[in-house]
């Protein structure tokens, strides 16, 4: 008897570790990229807020004195942050915005090395907002090996010089930080397409397959929308 109760106690033990380890873990790493996020802002914004404090201290040294306050600086530094991207978006969106970004990108390419990476980045962004032709966005692979599938994003769609056959340039992201990951050479017609979204399948790498919609095409490709129709 004693020992069926010491193995009862030891198994509730376990089992209420590892419910409290689950539940940390979420917050763990939430905090961690809130964390990762909030420190990029401050190093952009710190040094404005360190200008504007200066700059009010001969009036009012409480304020400077708040400003100069580490926690509050964080904070005020990312919302400087977050209203300067919406300012830049907003102009960007306009007539001048454009020219003078079109402006920026031309100064830009003349810079060696500089011009690789930011041209790079900027192709792989445009990609993303345009669904490539014959394909979805959103594919599975035989990735690492031909048992194994794995979700995949398509950047653009390529043609062998030598046999005209059709390629597929797919980025596999890695779980649960979807900025690593892997770039495949596939052929077409072994990409299977499938009817998800780029944020149902961003939710699915990040969570680890905890979050995704109930189906997925595994085997055969999901029909386009005018296939549907017919």
């Amino acid at each position: 008897m004693p020992d069926k109760k010491g193995s009862r106690r030891a198994s509730s033990i376990r089992r209420y570790l590892l419910a409290g380890l689950f539940t940390v873990i979420p917050i763990w790493i939430t905090w961690l990229v809130i964390k990762f996020l909030l420190g990029l802002l401050k190093g952009a914004g710190g040094p404005i807020v360190i200008l504007i404090s200066d700059a009010v201290r001969p009036y009012v040294p409480a304020l400077a004195d708040w400003l100069s306050n580490p926690y509050f600086q964080s904070i005020i530094a990312a919302v400087i942050i977050f209203l300067a991207l919406y300012l830049l978006g907003w102009v960007t969106t306009r007539v001048v915005g454009k020219r003078l970004l079109r402006l920026f990108d031309s100064i830009m390419d003349r810079i060696p090395l500089v011009s690789t990476i930011y041209g790079s980045v900027k192709q792989l962004l445009t990609s993303l907002e345009h669904k490539p032709e014959g394909v979805q966005r959103v594919v599975l692979i035989d990735f690492p090996s031909p048992e194994m599938k794995a979700v995949g994003f398509v950047t653009r769609t390529l043609v062998d010089e030598d046999t005209g056959e059709e390629l597929a340039a797919v980025y596999v992201p890695t779980t649960p930080n979807p900025t690593s990951g892997y770039l495949e050479i596939v052929p077409l017609d072994r990409v299977t397409s499938t009817n998800w979204t780029v944020e149902e399948a961003m939710t699915f790498i990040v969570s680890g397959g905890a979050v995704a919609p109930e189906t997925m095409n595994y085997s055969k490709s999901a029909e386009k929308p005018e296939e549907q129709a017919q």
